[in-house]
């Protein structure tokens, strides 16, 4: 029923002239609605595209000037990512938002809403900080430093910090003689999170080491999480402690939620069969 009743506005936005992008939940859904209602607009005289996840940027743009274009939330939100990191205009293959009218509106745009679209590059290699940093603390006494650990929280103490800053200085990597000064930003942050992995984090515990790399334990079901690291340098902590490879970090290079790129659409509509509940909500976020 949606599918059919879906054409209706479609065709009409679609004599702007200025695109219609239709989200479906999935690839296969994407596909298959450009074919069957595919039929009614060309016969309607326009032109139908769809984006799948195998796509080349030229074949991209080639769907997203059709009149009609079919795809999921996920390719459309990415698309926008990569186009704002493209060099030139040229080489962007989405058009402006004009109109778009997603499938299963209440999923994507409340329950997903402020799931973010990142995408990530690797930043420069910092290994060798890192199990410098590792070795400062395991020359740490007690008194260097207060352990919560009901809380899971540790910072260094008076004492700790001036051992820090000598073990620093000795190493010839402390700027202006100071641990908290602003240069010094990035050594305390490695300090930081090697304190953490050190006495915070156990073996066997809340990580293993297999294959000469870490990975992390699930606390509620003490499954192995495959491919999930610890973010903000954590993992990297980690892995100096362990003394296995220290695998690059990742830093954020674009980043938006399903919220707010939906936003950017002149007209937004949608289709569900259980809005009900989140009318009051939808009218907040997106009027």
């Amino acid at each position: 029923g949606k599918t059919l009743v879906s054409t209706l506005p479609v065709y009409l936005n679609a004599l702007m002239n200025k695109g219609v992008h239709v989200v479906t939940v999935n690839d296969y859904l994407a596909k298959r609605d450009s074919v069957w209602m595919g039929q009614i607009y060309n016969f309607l005289g326009l032109s139908v595209g769809c984006i799948t996840n195998e796509m080349e940027d030229e074949i991209r743009k080639k769907n997203y000037s059709c009149d009609v274009t079919y795809g999921t939330n996920n390719e459309f939100g990415f698309d926008y990512l990569r186009d704002n990191m493209k060099y030139n205009i040229d080489q962007m293959v989405q058009r402006n938002h004009f109109f778009c009218i997603v499938d299963e509106v209440d999923s994507i745009l409340i329950d997903e809403a402020r799931t973010p679209l990142v995408i990530s590059g690797a930043t420069e290699d910092k290994s060798d900080r890192y199990f410098v940093c590792n070795k400062f603390i395991t020359e740490l006494e007690k008194l260097d430093y207060e352990l919560d650990e009901k809380d899971k929280n540790v910072m260094l103490s008076e004492k700790g910090i001036d051992k820090i800053e000598k073990l620093s200085q000795t190493y010839g990597i402390l700027k202006n003689n100071n641990f908290f000064d602003p240069q010094n930003i990035n050594l305390v942050h490695h300090i930081n999170q090697a304190l953490k992995a050190n006495l915070l984090f156990s073996k066997d515990t809340d990580y293993i080491v297999r294959n000469n790399k870490v990975e992390i334990i699930d606390e509620f079901t003490g499954r192995v999480l495959e491919g999930r690291r610890f973010s903000d340098g954590l993992h990297q902590a980690i892995e100096a402690k362990e003394n296995v490879e220290i695998q690059s970090e990742n830093q954020t290079l674009a980043s938006i939620t399903y919220q707010n790129y939906f936003r950017l659409y002149e007209k937004l509509s949608g289709m569900t069969g259980t809005a009900l509940t989140e009318a009051e909500e939808f009218y907040d976020i997106y009027k």
